[in-house]
């Protein structure tokens, strides 16, 4: 049976609706345009609930739904807020003198992929199969833009602390 149900989809938005927020917000800039990017992408999924034909995860689907559209969302009404402090990427490195907007000015700086990669990563807590099938892109190619990310965001916080 191809297609998407309407108690599936549903299922998980009510299951990732935080996690759902955290990332379109850190995409959009703001926690309303993130609210409005969640609302119309499943708006979207559940009038394109007949083209999923089942051949990966509901989740990665409604994730890549979601991607495109908080990018699109991005695109249109881009600003240069960032994410509240509560929702910044933790480095595993030593603590520094970094504040959370210098962290998040950072996380802005990085490429596209780098940073969509974090935020699923880190603010939805996905395995690197779901990010992959999400951005469409090859497991192995997760982990890279991951290690680069967080190189680059190293490298740059120690730039930022001396």
């Amino acid at each position: 049976m191809d297609g998407a149900g309407l108690d599936e989809i549903e299922t998980v938005y009510r299951r990732r609706l935080p996690e759902l927020i955290r990332v379109t917000t850190a995409i959009v800039g703001s926690r309303e345009a993130g609210l409005d990017a969640v609302q119309d992408a499943f708006a979207l999924a559940v009038h394109r609930r007949a083209q999923f034909r089942r051949e990966g995860a509901l989740e990665a689907w409604l994730w890549r739904i979601v991607v495109r559209t908080s990018r699109d969302v991005a695109a249109k009404t881009w600003t240069n807020r960032m994410v509240a402090a509560d929702e910044r990427i933790e480095s595993a490195d030593e603590p520094t003198d970094v504040r959370d907007d210098d962290v998040h000015t950072l996380v802005r700086q990085l490429p596209e992929g780098q940073r969509l990669a974090l935020f699923l990563h880190y603010y939805a807590d996905l395995d690197y199969g779901t990010i992959a099938d999400a951005l469409e892109i090859k497991d192995g190619t997760v982990g890279a833009l991951l290690n680069q990310a967080r190189e680059s965001l190293r490298q740059s916080m120690a730039e930022v602390t001396s």
